[in-house]
């Protein structure tokens, strides 16, 4: 065995090793490492090159974007009138003009109301959190009215304005009532057990196109003549407890990835039952779920385009009413581009918030 030619702490600093190869490396060993993935590279190099400048050509540069019908759109792109003539229709709905102002202040308090819940170094945190905890019933009453405003039917509520009101209202609500389920699913009390998997199972085997029909068609018929519940309110009822279910079955995932050792340190620590998992499991399993939870946001923001079944007229359901008036027929390219990226956006917000969470709350030492 060699002795050792330095003592402890008086080995010499060397020095740091050289850059090798720079960019043309990183290009050469990512694209071009082999024969296959050369030519994968060269032919989605050759796709790019051959057919993203007539894409660009005929969504920007050929394209009409301000005219009032279809007649008009004559340089042979894209023709955009159909979003441009539309554009406050796609965002309120039938909202009438004189009151955008509210869903715009509702949308700004919005920003406000999450900001503190998504970020944890903001100014006076403790006192923005109590405005989120009741911005829910600020919003309903800037959009719906009533108490000094002039009251707006639901039915009016539209486009953008609806897509967000069921997503953001799904989304806040299903998280808290998923967890709650998926406790009371593997609660060791029985009944309590047992409800929480009769109302998970019952709910994720109906499809969701299923229950908005139920909730919108079938259950006044159930209802005293005189009791009225307002179509918004039973979508928005829908639309949270199908999330819960689902919701509820992610969490568990992440509880049951937490080890024994854990509830039993719990337990050594003389912490009751609430104390225990508000303090140690939930933490660990909300965490170990992220990716599956914020899966189910997107899924979910996205389900809301099936209120059309219905009668309501979201995103989607406003750009298929203006494909059905005759100055617009044949333009559902543009149409169901439009909404594609207006809810790629907000989708891939959400994924991105979901990696900026992971990396906040990772332990790894990378």
């Amino acid at each position: 065995m060699n002795k050792l030619q330095y003592k402890i702490g008086e080995h010499p600093n060397l020095p740091l090793p050289e850059k090798k190869g720079g960019i043309f490396k990183t290009i050469r060993d990512n694209l071009f490492a082999t024969w296959y993935d050369s030519a994968v590279t060269i032919l989605i190099i050759y796709f790019l090159l051959s057919y993203l400048p007539m894409a660009f050509d005929w969504l920007f540069f050929s394209a009409d974007f301000f005219v009032d019908k279809r007649s008009q759109c004559t340089s042979g792109g894209a023709c955009w009138g159909v979003i441009t003539a539309r554009f406050p229709q796609y965002f309120y709905g039938f909202y009438s003009s004189e009151l955008y102002w509210r869903p715009n202040l509702a949308f700004l308090l919005l920003l406000v109301a999450f900001a503190p819940v998504l970020y944890s170094k903001f100014l006076y945190r403790k006192y923005l959190l109590m405005f989120s905890a009741i911005y829910p019933f600020i919003a309903f009453w800037l959009l719906l009215g009533g108490f000094g405003l002039v009251p707006v039917e639901s039915e009016k509520i539209g486009g953008l304005l609806l897509t967000v009101t069921l997503g953001v209202t799904g989304i806040v609500l299903s998280l808290p009532i998923g967890i709650l389920l998926a406790l009371g699913r593997r609660s060791t009390m029985p009944a309590i057990r047992l409800c929480s998997t009769i109302f998970i199972e019952s709910i994720r085997g109906v499809p969701m196109i299923t229950l908005l029909f139920m909730a919108t068609v079938l259950l006044p018929l159930f209802l005293p003549s005189d009791v009225i519940v307002d179509q918004l309110i039973r979508v928005i009822f829908i639309v949270v407890i199908f999330a819960s279910a689902y919701m509820a079955e992610v969490i568990r995932g992440g509880l049951q990835s937490i080890p024994k050792g854990q509830y039993e340190a719990s337990d050594v620590m003389g912490l009751s039952y609430w104390q225990s998992m508000s303090l140690i499991i939930l933490p660990q399993a909300l965490k170990v779920s992220i990716p599956g939870i914020v899966n189910s946001f997107i899924s979910l923001f996205k389900d809301t385009t099936l209120v059309i079944i219905v009668g309501m007229f979201d995103l989607l359901g406003i750009g298929r009413a203006a494909l059905s008036n005759r100055e617009w027929i044949g333009l559902a390219n543009e149409v169901y581009m439009f909404i594609a990226v207006v809810f790629f956006v907000f989708c891939y917000l959400m994924s991105r918030y979901s990696l900026y969470l992971e990396r906040k709350l990772s332990t790894s030492h990378k």
